[in-house]
């Protein structure tokens, strides 16, 4: 669908298929010179190394973006098993290698169950959460150590969906404010076998799914489409 500057004043919401490597302010940024507007954000951040849905209002909808954020998110995505990595992704490099030949999707599944439902995470050292009006990465870069206290999340369905080649790939239903990173580091140290995120996906929030949403390239091409 093609908006008039009129509409992105009066407000509209874009659903954008975020691109690998791009950080959720990156698409904000190349939004706001594309429709030149000023007042635009979007509704929960994704890693840099996450790809999936993200929700973007424009004018008088950012004051929905609330609204939206606290729904449920749903995800998909790999975490590998035998390692571990300081940010819990691949970020950093993967250190403490641990054979995993024994460990199997059976195995997997039955550690699964301990985190459904209502449970303490304790997010990545590696995270935008501020601590005395800094961000907790900013502090860790610097070599600061930082003890970050757990808050209670949610998992509403934590599913095992393959392994192989220590390569777990998954699905998971969570609230807003759930860590996958920390959900995989907790998942390496259930199993005893270390592990990290090293692909992530946010395919739905809340009734809004990753399958009607634009790449950045379609969103530009559809903006210079005659109206």
């Amino acid at each position: 669908m093609v908006y008039s500057s009129q509409q992105f004043e009066e407000g509209v919401v874009l659903l954008i298929d975020k691109p690998l490597g791009w950080t959720s302010f990156d698409v904000i940024r190349k939004l706001r010179s594309l429709i030149r507007i000023r007042k635009i954000g979007h509704a929960g951040t994704l890693d840099p190394l996450a790809t999936g849905l993200l929700i973007v209002c424009t004018g008088k909808f950012t004051k929905r973006i609330n609204q939206y954020m606290a729904q449920q998110k749903e995800y998909t995505g790999t975490i590998t098993l035998g390692a571990i990595t300081p940010t819990y992704d691949l970020e950093s490099e993967p250190t403490n290698f641990r054979s995993t030949d024994h460990i199997t999707l059976e195995q997997v599944k039955s550690q699964i169950v301990s985190f459904i439902g209502p449970i303490q995470q304790v997010p990545p050292a590696h995270s935008a959460i501020k601590v005395d009006g800094k961000r907790v990465y900013e502090l860790a870069r610097a070599g600061k150590e930082v003890k970050l206290e757990p808050r209670t999340v949610h998992i509403y369905s934590f599913e095992a969906l393959s392994l192989q080649d220590a390569q777990l790939q998954f699905r998971v239903v969570c609230s807003t404010g759930t860590y996958i990173r920390s959900l995989a580091n907790d998942l390496g140290q259930a199993l005893g076998c270390g592990a990290y995120l090293s692909a992530l996906r946010r395919t739905r929030i809340g009734e809004f799914d990753v399958t009607a949403a634009q790449t950045m390239d379609s969103f530009a091409a559809n903006l210079n489409k005659p109206q």
